[in-house]
């Protein structure tokens, strides 16, 4: 697993078990690639080769490490705007995100390892290629991706429904990374103790609930809006 970068989810045996076993599990933990115990059946629909009870699927675009595309954006003298799926399983919502993300000026996306959707064709077809273009950076937890982020002075803003504060009363010129929660559950308990700030989107009383698409798409705009209207 040299290119690990480029592998997108790995298939064991359930059965399987020995030094070779715990040696793939251990460079995939390394490299932050999800590796899933399945049953023989499952293996045998990815290959009808011999898979020897293992089965890594590549990619379709290369990973890139997180730290290096905020060091790499300070660099260049611009301010930090990242995007995080905590949680998001549709392809399809990950590949509008992406969309939105990249048309409003987005740094990266970054996709936790565990409990979020793979970059499909699907996906990819969904971003109208922006996906292709968009450093997508994996990371081995949302807990691991909060750390970093904190670090480098970024702040970690979601959505929530029992918010007061609206988007609009936060400062987005700042270093912002957004974190969008699954479509069923919205952002985990984790994010909502630990986010710089917790925000709603105004809307109707009608109804309250959007798409993880649609809501991303305003809260990009929105940051999108207030940086060019700093720049004046």
């Amino acid at each position: 697993m040299s290119e690990g970068k480029n592998i997108d989810k790995i298939f064991l045996l359930q059965s399987a078990t020995g030094s070779d076993v715990d040696l793939i599990k251990q460079t995939a933990q390394a490299k932050d690639i999800p590796v899933s115990r399945v049953p023989a059946e499952k293996l045998n629909r990815f290959s009808r080769a011999n898979h020897q009870g293992v089965v890594a699927i590549a990619g379709l675009i290369p990973f890139q490490p997180l730290q290096e595309i905020i060091s790499r954006t300070i660099e260049r003298g611009e301010v930090p705007f990242i995007v995080m799926s905590d949680g998001i399983t549709d392809t399809r919502n990950i590949g509008a995100l992406a969309r939105s993300a990249y048309c409003y000026g987005a740094h990266a996306l970054i996709l936790p390892a565990s409990h979020n959707a793979s970059i499909t064709e699907e996906a990819i077809k969904t971003s109208a290629g922006a996906l292709e273009h968009l450093p997508v950076c994996r990371v081995k937890s949302v807990e691991v991706a909060y750390d970093i982020l904190h670090l480098n002075g970024i702040a970690t803003i979601a959505t929530s429904l029992s918010a007061t504060q609206s988007i609009a009363a936060v400062d987005l010129t700042a270093p912002t990374a957004w974190v969008l929660g699954s479509e069923d559950k919205g952002v985990s308990s984790f994010v909502l103790k630990k986010s710089s700030d917790i925000v709603r989107i105004p809307m109707s009383d009608k109804f309250d609930s959007l798409n993880v698409a649609v809501a991303g798409g305003i809260l990009f705009y929105e940051t999108f809006r207030q940086r060019a209207h700093e720049q004046g």
